[in-house]
């Protein structure tokens, strides 16, 4: 499969009431590259990313989605993206299978890949017929980074992806982009090096 993706931004602008925490973003986005974006807490990363995964609205300009050359219809734009943050719910009422056999439908894994397969790479595998609600705060992060990272789309987003994770976790975080998001679209949010030293572009909000 051919993951070729583009986005481009153009005016892009985000208004709270009547405070704007960026105006007039004109941003290209593409496949091959890895791109970060960073800045200080209140600087807008994390509004950007969501806005870039339509889950929050933008207040001016107009962002385009393309793969494969083709212009994306933006109700289909979510079939191409996944996301993972801190602010992200899981069903805790489900297993660890349980939920990641239900993500699994909404959204498939890359190819070859099966849901036992993933809890091993996690190494939650003791975890596996346990409720989420019973998971530790790191336990539920890479919960997280594997529902974006093994599906199937062409498009990762990455808010601050080592949150509540422990040394261990952080370099599971690392080898997990490193063996799994090759010729895909990455976009890391976040003020933390450590976070997105994979990344070549780093776009700073505040200049």
């Amino acid at each position: 499969m051919d993951l070729m993706m583009k986005i481009k931004l153009r005016e892009v602008g985000k208004r709270f009431n009547r405070e704007w925490i960026f105006r007039h973003l004109n941003l290209e986005f593409n496949t091959g590259r890895n791109y970060a974006i960073t800045g200080p807490n209140g600087s807008g990363k994390s509004t950007l990313l969501q806005i870039i995964a339509g889950a929050t609205t933008f207040s001016e300009g107009e962002i385009q989605y393309f793969f494969l050359n083709r212009q994306l219809p933006q109700e289909k734009v979510f079939k191409y993206i996944s996301l993972s943050a801190p602010y992200m719910e899981l069903i805790e009422e489900m297993t660890l299978l349980e939920f990641l056999n239900f993500h699994s439908g909404l959204k498939p894994w890359m190819p070859g890949m099966i849901t036992q397969q993933i809890i091993s790479f996690l190494k939650l595998e003791n975890a596996t017929h346990k409720q989420i609600r019973n998971f530790s705060s790191g336990m539920k992060q890479r919960v997280k980074l594997a529902q974006a990272i093994f599906s199937d789309v062409p498009l990762v987003l990455l808010d601050e992806p080592t949150t509540n994770l422990d040394s261990e976790g952080i370099l599971l975080y690392k080898n997990l982009v490193k063996n799994f998001c090759s010729g895909r679209l990455v976009i890391v949010s976040s003020n933390d090096k450590n976070e997105y030293d994979f990344c070549e572009i780093a776009i700073n909000l505040t200049s």
